[in-house]
C-alpha cells in the first residue's frame, strides 16, 4: 500500500455567514486576532486546545494569503459590534447607569 499526500487542504471554511477552522466552531477572528496580537502559532494553540498546530498555521497562511478580504471581514465584523453594543446601551440604560456608578464608587 502506498500513502499518496493531499495536495490540497482546506483550513477555513465560510458556514452561517462567518469565516471559521474547518470542522470546528472556533471563528477565524478569533486566531487571527490572537496571531495580530503578537501571538505565536505555539500560544494559540495552548489557548484553544481543541486545534492542531497545523491547524492555525492553516488558518494564518489563509490569512495572509486573502489579507485584503480577511482585513474587511474583520473590520465588518468590527463595525457590527459597535453597532450591537451602542443598540444594547440605548435598550438597557439603567442597567448601563447602575455599573457605571459602581464602576465609579470603586
Amino acid at each position: 500500500m502506498v500513502a499518496t499526500a493531499s495536495l490540497t487542504k482546506q483550513y477555513v471554511e465560510f458556514r452561517n455567514g462567518a469565516y471559521s477552522i474547518t470542522n470546528t466552531r472556533i471563528s477565524l477572528d478569533s486566531i487571527i486576532y490572537a496571531f495580530l496580537n503578537g501571538s505565536s502559532p505555539e500560544a494559540i494553540v495552548q489557548n484553544f486546545p481543541s486545534l492542531n498546530l497545523e491547524q492555525v498555521y492553516g488558518a494564518i497562511t489563509f490569512y495572509l494569503a486573502n489579507r485584503k478580504l480577511v482585513d474587511n471581514y474583520l473590520k465588518e465584523g468590527e463595525e457590527i459590534f459597535k453597532k450591537l453594543q451602542q443598540s444594547s446601551r440605548v435598550k438597557n440604560a439603567a442597567l448601563y447607569n447602575k455599573l457605571e456608578l459602581a464602576k465609579v464608587s470603586n
